[in-house]
């Protein structure tokens, strides 16, 4: 297999699953199990801000409001919410460098990540049946969200917007408001973070991967097309259906991650 075919096989993997909550960590680590092109770890950060191209597409009336309107009471209380969200996952982030955190390398964290976040997503949606949920976001919830951010950081698998949802959702928020709150974090969260990693290679490029970036703006690029169309999608289904579906289906794939990837 050519590598632009395994290239394109990834960032359409990194356009469905970023923003769906079924851990987009998990499904790139089971197709670099089965593609013969490894990608960088640079690749796997500077893609990701394809899938974010898509959601401020997506969202452009709503990210237009929050910039140029700012200075109005509604639009200037939601974006620092985003802020202090965004804020968390950065202070955290730091702390955890500064303590020596590591990543784990193993496959079976990021597995069984991936399927117990699918039981939790199950457990919310069953305790929220019949309940009546709201539409606004508190700063009970923004900071809920936040710490929900870093979980993500913390255990790779668990998946960033399914923990934010996940948490919006334990805290009584309607599914739409919080997959818009968590769609829009994800902008400066996955643009800080694959721009980190570009600043971090040029810097010091002795001893890294050789990076093809040819390769990173086809697989971005992909991702970009791909993801919005599923942003879309996704924004119409939750309307009518509950995350449910997204719970069964990351068990799973935790489960086929623990039997497959070694």
């Amino acid at each position: 297999m050519p590598e632009w075919l395994s290239v394109i096989i990834l960032g359409v993997i990194e356009g469905i699953t970023e923003f769906l909550p079924i851990s987009s960590t998990g499904h790139m680590l089971l197709a670099e199990h089965f593609l013969p092109h490894k990608q960088s770890d640079l690749f796997l950060a500077v893609v990701q801000t394809g899938a974010v191209l898509a959601v401020v597409t997506v969202f452009a009336g709503r990210v237009k409001d929050l910039l140029m309107r700012w200075y109005e009471p509604v639009h200037r209380d939601y974006l620092l919410k985003l802020v202090v969200a965004f804020f968390l996952t950065v202070v955290g982030g730091l702390i955890l460098k500064k303590i020596g955190f590591k990543l784990p390398k193993e496959v079976a964290p990021i597995a069984w990540a991936t399927l117990l976040g699918g039981v939790l997503i199950l457990g919310a949606e069953w305790i929220l049946r019949g309940k009546k949920l709201v539409n606004e976001v508190t700063w009970t919830i923004a900071v809920a969200i936040g710490v929900g951010q870093l979980i993500a950081v913390v255990f790779p698998g668990s998946s960033r917007s399914g923990t934010t949802i996940l948490m919006a959702l334990a805290m009584g928020l309607s599914r739409p408001a919080a997959a818009e709150f968590s769609f829009l974090l994800g902008i400066p969260t996955l643009l800080s973070a694959g721009a980190l990693e570009v600043m971090q290679h040029l810097k010091n490029p002795a001893g890294k991967e050789v990076v093809h970036w040819d390769m990173v703006l086809l697989g971005t690029a992909v991702a970009a097309v791909v993801a919005f169309a599923v942003v879309k999608w996704m924004l119409g289904y939750i309307r009518t259906h509950t995350f449910a579906a997204f719970g069964w289906y990351r068990i799973l794939a935790g489960a086929l991650i623990l039997l497959l990837v070694k």
